[in-house]
């Protein structure tokens, strides 16, 4: 099982972090599109690092279109020598059309035309072939030779998509080179919901489970003592209760037969009341989306939900925490 870091997207931190996450020995770093853009990190975690893997996780697909996209990760994973991976969302409609004043239409079918759209546009500068994409949404026929980059030694990036439901999910393993769980993933929601949607779109494209690499953030609660576990508890359940109020993530909720809970959730986060909402995480809420576990324990839990199913996995830590805490659980995940 591969294993994960994460860099953060802050400009003055990220090259310090990839190269400490590299000697630290992890597989790969992630970057997230929130109040940062994750390709400037990364291409600062490329320029300082050898080996690594970097990656978005996410960037979002629909505040951008394919070809602005395919330029930047083509460019990305050529300077990285190969050693990026474009994780892509779709992120929800509010944020499309409202925060980025992009259109929004038929998320699932829209992402499957989007990775395609790309790598025609990649297959043009790459191959040679002439670029005629015509779709439903994205039409690219233009490539003219002053703006065409030309092949690259190491070829387009390898393709990650996040997903929750089931129609972006299928998308995923029809198009992609890997699937990216959400955090708000339950095991009993991996291995019953996920992973057969998954294996639906593997299918269309004449792959198997082996074409693939699933890639799990995992919610964990850990700490040296008991104070240091509350406050570890306590930020995970209010991350729960943030995601669970998302109405495009209920299906997660009513699998386990929580439904209601997230017309609760949601409520709240209406009213401003986001501490509040944490409180409406039970225990068995908790446990069932986090492991929960003394730091020497923490590996063996992971490796149990996990270890047969997900390729590669990252720490979901919302809570301050001691960084080198993690690298015996890094080396035991690395064995397995």
């Amino acid at each position: 099982m591969r294993v994960d870091g994460g860099i953060g997207s802050d400009l003055a931190r990220a090259a310090i972090a990839a190269k400490r996450q590299e000697a630290a020995g992890y597989d790969g770093i992630w970057a997230a599109e929130t109040n940062h853009d994750p390709f400037l990190a990364l291409t600062l975690a490329a320029e300082h690092t050898t080996g690594i893997e970097i990656g978005t996780g996410i960037a979002v697909a629909f505040a951008r279109n394919p070809m602005t996209l395919a330029q930047t990760a083509y460019n990305l994973n050529a300077f990285a020598e190969g050693r990026f991976l474009l994780g892509l969302g779709s992120q929800i409609k509010p944020h499309i059309t409202r925060r980025f004043s992009m259109e929004w239409s038929h998320p699932a079918p829209r992402m499957r035309e989007f990775v395609l759209a790309m790598r025609a546009i990649w297959d043009c500068w790459t191959e040679g072939t002439k670029l005629d994409f015509r779709g439903d949404y994205y039409q690219h026929t233009l490539m003219t030779p002053f703006f065409n980059p030309g092949n690259n030694s190491h070829g387009a990036p390898r393709v990650f998509l996040a997903g929750v439901g089931t129609l972006m999910t299928e998308v995923a393993g029809e198009v992609a080179d890997g699937f990216l769980c959400h955090g708000f993933t339950t095991e009993s929601y991996l291995r019953e919901v996920t992973v057969p949607a998954l294996e639906k779109g593997l299918a269309k494209s004449g792959r198997g489970r082996a074409d693939l690499q699933i890639s799990f953030p995992a919610f964990v609660v850990t700490g040296m003592n008991e104070e240091a576990m509350a406050e570890a508890a306590k930020g995970v359940r209010e991350q729960i209760a943030f995601y669970g109020s998302t109405p495009a993530y209920r299906g997660v909720l009513e699998h386990h037969g929580w439904g209601d809970l997230q017309t609760e959730l949601n409520a709240l986060s209406k009213e401003g009341k986001w501490a509040e909402m944490g409180s409406l995480i039970t225990d068995d809420i908790l446990e069932t989306f986090a492991v929960v576990a003394e730091p020497q324990a923490l590996a063996g839990g992971l490796l149990g939900r996990f270890g047969d199913v997900v390729d590669r996995i990252s720490f979901y830590a919302p809570y301050e925490h001691d960084p080198a805490a993690w690298m015996p659980v890094v080396d035991r995940l690395r064995v397995g």
